[in-house]
């Protein structure tokens, strides 16, 4: 195994850690990934086991095409997702996937996230939406998640729960959080009144503008903040 992809191992595990930590996933639910740079690879949690009891030698290495490289385990079930989604948009190098609650309501109740809040829209783009029902661990999750996402930083999947990409594990881990933040947000303004949605301008102005620049900086904040 490469340098590279050792590193990644060590990160994505560490990332885990964190993710099971922030209230975003629950006992062994969830799963995030990375895509190795230049070397086709993905290293990916493993499958149904506790996020406490990890080691940076459970991590699973695979292939674009779904066959283990290296690792012991047996990979996510939601592999198909992620493999899916790093075909179809070459930007993205993580994918984590949670079921946090707000989000996953929004998720049952088959409810885009609009864009309400300005880091939602420089994160993830003119909202969240939601991606066609399919049984978790399925091709046919990861043809409709990849459908829905399009360009964006985040989708909901139908009676199930969120997925947040980036270029990097903390954009995706931050995407995950603002995803969650504004789905409490938007369920309570929903109960006081009517959401005032960004309009569509501003939306692509603030995306612009965090793609471009800002995210550098946001990135690393969200990261010293989260430790």
């Amino acid at each position: 195994m490469t340098v590279a992809a050792e590193k990644y191992k060590e990160q994505v595990y560490k990332m885990g850690l964190r993710m099971a930590t922030s209230g975003l996933v629950t006992g062994t639910w969830g799963n995030l990934s990375a895509r190795v740079p230049r070397e086709d690879l993905v290293v990916i949690t493993p499958s149904g086991l506790p996020y406490a009891t990890l080691q940076v030698r459970d991590m699973v290495v695979l292939d674009m095409n779904g066959r283990v490289v290296e690792g012991e385990r047996r990979p996510s079930t939601e592999f198909h997702l992620h493999l899916a989604i790093y075909r179809a948009r070459p930007d993205v190098y993580a994918v984590m996937h949670t079921h946090s609650v707000f989000a996953s309501a929004l998720a049952v109740a088959r409810k885009p996230i609009p864009p309400i809040l300005e880091d939602l829209a420089q994160t993830v783009g003119d909202g969240v939406p939601v991606a066609s029902y399919a049984r978790a661990g399925t091709e046919e999750l990861a043809r409709a998640a990849v459908e829905a996402l399009g360009n964006r930083g985040a989708v909901l999947l139908a009676n199930h729960g969120v997925v947040g990409v980036g270029r990097n594990l903390e954009e995706a881990f931050m995407v995950c959080q603002i995803v969650e933040k504004s789905a409490k947000v938007y369920v309570w303004a929903d109960l006081v009144g009517k959401p005032a949605i960004l309009p569509p301008d501003e939306v692509q102005a603030l995306r612009d503008s965090y793609l471009n620049s800002y995210s550098q900086a946001a990135v690393r904040n969200y990261a010293v903040n989260d430790r």
